[in-house]
């Protein structure tokens, strides 16, 4: 059945657009066509552009209507999960989730001093070489100009283009762009909002998910559906002690299958970000790929966003498709992401991770309690991810207002003035024959779901070093400060597997050589007596 037909018979709820808008009847966004099939042999023509594979660094805005009440991530959920940490918080400050919901906190959000412009400069500053906005996150706000999706940034809250406005400050700065999609999860995600409290005065009083449009009559949100924000108008997905959360997330495990019309919608309001904001980069928070393996509409998504890339760029492809959870054949057909966690061993494919200074959404806790990563723990791990063919995606939480506080701007430039010094052994560089050594890779912790081994194994001390090249060139990173002025390279030794001839060894942007020594065991290096950093030792060996 064609797609303008299957359009017509849709419902007004399952296209999230009011009568009023004369919405309901667009004929959807087509496929563009080209070399590559929505299948996973054909997505295997797929090669990581170079610009990709030099740029190592990326900065993320992980920002949205969750980050109003500035308490942690996932608020929109556990505000309806009665006596948890955010439920409490909501009840205290906003008032009860059967009166006062999440579409509530979406009409307070302002982003009133929001300057894209001065932080994607900031960013720039600190090293990064792609930029990448959050378009929409399982609370299902589009933070863009959305056709098909009322519940958006434009019309509601900011009453901005925030992905348009990041996507013109990335571009003045010279920086590659893109967009992080999530919302594809808001059918099972959002179900705590079907609830009602069990205990209390207020038990059994529904929760503001159950609203529908003619529950507004009087209201600010008078002419909009609940219903096409809270994605909740069918049955739950089972619950329980012996529920497997994780396969839940890929759509199994009892979890209640999304509609074919829901599916239909979530292709239009990402095929129309992609067609509107041109992105270099397109991240989906999923297991695969959005709505994989119950629908089709990643594979469809993915084909589109590389054949309008090749069309773009004149046959060549420069788009790059992050996912989570890939096996052998996804790997080569996309960019696999590890969220908060590295891989243990140096990856044939290109790969990246993801992570964050300190909670995705901005919360206010983290900033009083000082439980920011520092700029030290920020570059041991740039080292150790492009040690082994990796690329780091950094998020810097940003406040309800669309600013960054002290701590984080702080942590930002001290990023920046490593890499200024330092950037060359990051940009460009690809892995050696192995990616380090150390006592760190003793205990390194398997990976969990979409990653989380982030500080689970045995901490980084200057005894660890982290391997990469270009061209003739071998960089040597300790990720510390070595004690002593005396760096002790064992994969450099005259009798080790790897050995390579030294001619000289110098600090980067200097010519002056160090003095060195090669036993059988090793490549010693004496530092100089100033060393001009505290953060991790770079050595250039030629």
């Amino acid at each position: 059945m064609k797609r303008r037909t299957i359009l017509k018979q849709l419902t007004l709820a399952a296209l999230a657009v009011p009568v009023k808008a004369n919405r309901l009847f667009l004929p959807g966004e087509p496929m563009a066509t080209g070399a590559f099939k929505p299948t996973w042999d054909s997505l295997a023509q797929y090669r990581v552009p170079e610009w990709y594979r030099d740029a190592k660094f990326g900065i993320w805005a992980h920002w949205g209507a969750q980050c109003e009440p500035e308490h942690g991530d996932w608020y929109a959920r556990g505000m309806y999960e009665e006596g948890s940490d955010a439920y409490r918080f909501h009840v205290e400050n906003y008032g009860h989730p059967s009166k006062v919901g999440f579409k509530d906190i979406i009409h307070r959000w302002k982003a009133d001093a929001w300057n894209p412009d001065e932080l994607v400069g900031l960013y720039k500053k600190a090293g990064a070489k792609y930029f990448v906005g959050m378009a929409n996150h399982h609370d299902n706000l589009d933070n863009y100009n959305s056709k098909y999706h009322t519940w958006n940034s434009v019309r509601l809250g900011p009453k901005k283009d925030l992905i348009g406005g990041w996507a013109k400050a990335a571009k003045k700065h010279g920086l590659h762009f893109g967009v992080s999609i999530h919302a594809a999860h808001a059918w099972s995600w959002y179900e705590t909002a079907q609830g009602a409290d069990k205990n209390g005065p207020l038990a059994g009083v529904p929760y503001d998910g159950k609203l529908t449009a003619a529950d507004g009559k009087g209201a600010w949100w008078e002419g909009l559906d609940p219903q096409q924000l809270y994605a909740q108008n069918h049955a739950l997905s089972r619950r329980g002690k012996d529920v497997d959360v994780n396969s839940q997330w890929a759509w199994g495990g009892g979890s209640s299958v999304p509609s074919a019309a829901y599916c239909e919608q979530f292709y239009n309001r990402t095929l129309d970000l992609i067609n509107q904001y041109d992105p270099d980069l397109v991240y989906f928070d999923d297991t695969v790929l959005p709505l994989w393996p119950v629908s089709d509409v990643g594979l469809k998504i993915a084909a589109h966003l590389y054949n309008r890339s090749m069309r773009k760029n004149k046959g060549k492809l420069e788009a790059v498709l992050n996912g989570k959870i890939l096996d052998e054949q996804q790997r080569k057909c996309m960019v696999w992401d590890i969220e908060r966690g590295q891989s243990n061993r140096l990856e044939p494919f290109v790969w990246q991770t993801d992570t964050c200074i300190g909670n995705w959404h901005y919360d206010r806790r983290v900033y009083d309690h000082n439980r920011y990563k520092s700029a030290a723990t920020v570059i041991h791990t740039l080292a150790d991810v492009v040690s082994k063919n990796g690329n780091l995606l950094l998020s810097v939480p940003v406040r309800r207002d669309g600013t960054i506080d002290e701590k984080e701007r702080a942590i930002v430039e001290g990023i920046g003035a490593w890499m200024r010094v330092n950037g060359e052994c990051i940009y460009g560089t690809r892995p050696w024959v192995i990616f380090g050594e150390g006592p760190a890779l003793e205990s390194s912790a398997p990976l969990d779901g979409p990653g989380f081994n982030e500080g689970k194994g045995k901490g980084m001390t200057a005894e660890d070093i982290r391997f990469t090249t270009k061209g003739s060139d071998l960089y040597a990173i300790t990720l510390g400060m070595p004690a002593g002025r005396k760096v002790r390279i064992k994969s450099l030794g005259e009798n080790t597997p790897h050995k390579r001839a030294v001619r000289s060894v110098t600090l980067p942007g200097s010519t002056t050589p160090l003095t060195f020594t090669r036993t059988p065991d090793a490549l010693e290096v004496t530092l100089p007596e100033r060393f001009p950093d505290t953060v991790a030792c770079v050595l250039k060996i030629s």
